[in-house]
């Protein structure tokens, strides 16, 4: 199953690229929304390699997956890959630049039992509504980047 969201940024690539790319800033997010994430690399810069292992609710149950960043082209996007007992996938970020930055992002699952199949299939049949959250997401977080980039400028 796959999510695609395109938003444009008022910010020039490379302050786009440094704000996706703090992952710790993104750590303490995901901590204030109720997920559980610990870094378990011990890497001490922004590269491939880096590992995180993440929990969360999701339908009730608790999910856990483990992420790896795998690709790192700067300033032009990133690719995380999630592993977890029931599926996998991967988050693609591209980054055009023109006047302004276009965020292109892709996530895809892949369901590996019975039981992850079922979840896909169920979402599928919500495919619409999810499209929708997952797009105001995407341009809630746009929308937040270019207050930084306005308010550090």
């Amino acid at each position: 199953m796959k999510f695609v969201a395109h938003e444009d940024v008022e910010a020039p690539i490379e302050f786009v690229f440094e704000q996706v790319t703090d992952f710790a800033a993104i750590e303490r997010s995901a901590l204030r929304r109720g997920a559980e994430v610990q870094r378990v690399d011990d890497l001490n810069e922004t590269r491939p390699g880096m590992k995180w292992d993440a929990a969360f609710s999701l339908r009730g149950k608790r999910r856990e997956m483990q992420l790896e960043l795998t690709e790192l082209d700067r300033p032009n996007g990133l690719v995380i890959a999630s592993r977890s007992p029931n599926m996998g996938g991967k988050m693609v970020l591209d980054l055009v630049s023109r006047s302004r930055t276009r965020i292109s992002l892709v996530i895809d699952m892949a369901p590996k039992t019975l039981a992850a199949k079922l979840l896909v299939q169920s979402m599928k049949l919500a495919k619409g509504n999810l499209n929708k959250r997952f797009s105001l997401r995407v341009a809630g977080y746009a929308k937040e980047l270019e207050d930084r980039y306005k308010s550090d400028a």
